[in-house]
């Protein structure tokens, strides 16, 4: 007999971890963050400790307490017994947001995990460029190992990596994962390689949706997606529903639209705030800025991502214009000075390999090329410019100093106390500046509407349908008079 675990994604949005253990075999669809519940207990600054491992996790529910799954440097680190086989045998990736692939980190490397290239090269930017403790996806650093050192007696910390069990799936090709049957089918979201699957294994067949939408670049994606699960004859679908009371939808065309018409009567500096990996958003922005005679200004996170994606049909990073920060020193411009010796030196007398060791080493390429800029670019020529400034950001306005700006926010709407937090310090600094705030209609939601979700679902035809990713689960409801029978998971 087939089991479904939820051990999250219920009732909630996002932190999907559903466990399919078969005859012989079991996998988990998706591996991800709960926002709602880890925002119950942590901010900014109180955060789990790495020196716990994963009870801090387990404590505060955020992590399943499953045996054979979990990394051994942490589980022998806190006298936890560490198993020799793993107990699943595949975790299958949606797609790269955290709340659907952060909790990867915690995993054993020898569990194999399956996902799209593009997914992967998601989560290598997300490893490579952030600061968060626990981004380990594509690599384990293996903690609390000590190793002999080199040249005198004793031991230092170990940095030995260990690359993961990745599996890079191709769109609409069959894989297996022992006796079940798996076929990746690419759909439309708000970032690069999102994807839902189907799995067989003799008794029945599951479709699971991951995120998708049918408004976004791509609806042709989701619509093939929609066809080939129809044609699957799914006795169980796994669906997501966080926009199922929504009727509405806001396309990348409108959000361009209206983008140009707002920026079209900007005198001076235009800023916009856009998710990082929402390439979607970025050619929206792009598009826009070459259509108002700017140029759009993008950070240099955002430019590693551009790199990793090129020939992929989005920007190359020398269509846009990179930003610099300062950082460290701030040793970027002449008015910037360091003591040599008992003299004080301005920047352009100084070797500029010091102002390198400011900045981290997949930062360093793109600091000297041509279409790199700094705050003098956007200070001295504003209305040129279309910068790309996220709320981690702000503290750049202090060095352009804008005096007549606009600022377009185009991301989604605070749905939790931290986003709303975060939403009146946003206030706070454009009112220090005397920005221009402008919000309402720039933002096209990576989910599908109500109607379309339940469309979706009766085109394809399950004979049960599980809503998950979603706080109103009854919405579901209407699908029994079309002979569906809705079950409604709880959560282990």
């Amino acid at each position: 007999m087939t089991d479904l675990k939820f051990y999250g994604g219920v009732d909630e949005i996002g932190g999907n971890k559903i466990r399919i253990t078969g005859e012989e075999n079991s996998f988990f669809f998706d591996f991800g963050l709960a926002f709602s519940r880890a925002n119950d207990y942590l901010s900014e600054f109180l955060q789990p400790r790495k020196s716990n491992g994963i009870v801090d996790f387990v404590t505060l529910g955020l992590l399943p307490c499953i045996k054979g799954i979990y990394r051994e440097d942490y589980l022998r680190h806190t006298g936890l017994s560490y198993d020799d086989e793993p107990a699943v045998d595949g975790v299958l990736i949606s797609h790269a947001h955290v709340d659907h692939a952060a909790y990867i980190h915690h995993l054993r490397e020898d569990i194999p995990i399956y996902l799209s290239e593009q997914s992967f090269l998601i989560l290598k930017a997300l490893e490579d460029t952030g600061i968060a403790s626990f981004s380990e996806y594509t690599e384990l650093k293996k903690t609390f190992h000590l190793v002999p050192k080199k040249k005198v007696d004793g031991h230092t910390r170990s940095r030995e990596k260990v690359s993961r069990d990745i599996h890079l799936v191709k769109p609409y090709q069959d894989f297996e994962i022992g006796e079940f049957l798996f076929k990746s089918i690419p759909v439309d979201h708000s970032l690069p390689g999102a994807t839902g699957y189907t799995a067989e294994n003799g008794e029945e067949t599951i479709v699971y949706t991951g995120d998708l939408r049918f408004h976004g670049r791509r609806p042709e994606l989701t619509r093939k997606f929609t066809e080939i699960a129809r044609k699957s004859n799914p006795t169980i679908m796994l669906s997501e529903g966080t926009r199922i009371k929504s009727d509405t939808n806001i396309t990348e065309a409108d959000i361009e639209k209206r983008a140009v018409e707002e920026i079209n009567k900007a005198k001076d500096l235009v800023i916009v705030n856009y998710p990082v990996r929402d390439l979607d958003r970025l050619v929206t922005f792009y598009n826009v800025a070459r259509q108002t005679d700017r140029e759009l200004v993008v950070s240099l996170k955002q430019a590693y991502i551009l790199n990793l994606f090129s020939g992929q049909g989005y920007p190359e990073v020398k269509d846009v214009m990179v930003y610099q920060p300062r950082r460290g020193w701030g040793l970027i411009d002449d008015d910037s000075f360091a003591c040599v010796g008992n003299e004080w030196l301005c920047t352009s007398d100084i070797d500029s390999d010091q102002s390198l060791r400011d900045y981290k080493t997949w930062e360093r390429d793109f600091l000297d090329r041509d279409n790199t800029i700094n705050y003098k670019f956007l200070r001295e020529d504003p209305a040129e410019y279309l910068f790309r400034c996220d709320f981690f950001e702000l503290k750049e306005l202090i060095d352009v100093k804008p005096e007549d700006a606009v600022y377009i926010k185009s991301s989604t709407e605070p749905f939790d106390e931290q986003m709303e937090i975060n939403e009146r310090k946003v206030k706070n600094w454009l009112d220090l500046f005397s920005i221009r705030y402008v919000k309402k209609g720039f933002h096209a939601s990576g989910h599908a509407n109500g109607r379309e979700i339940l469309e979706m679902i009766r085109r394809i035809h399950p004979e049960k349908v599980y809503p998950i990713h979603t706080e109103h689960p009854r919405e579901f409801d209407v699908l029994h008079d079309d002979g569906i029978d809705v079950v409604y998971p709880t959560k282990k």
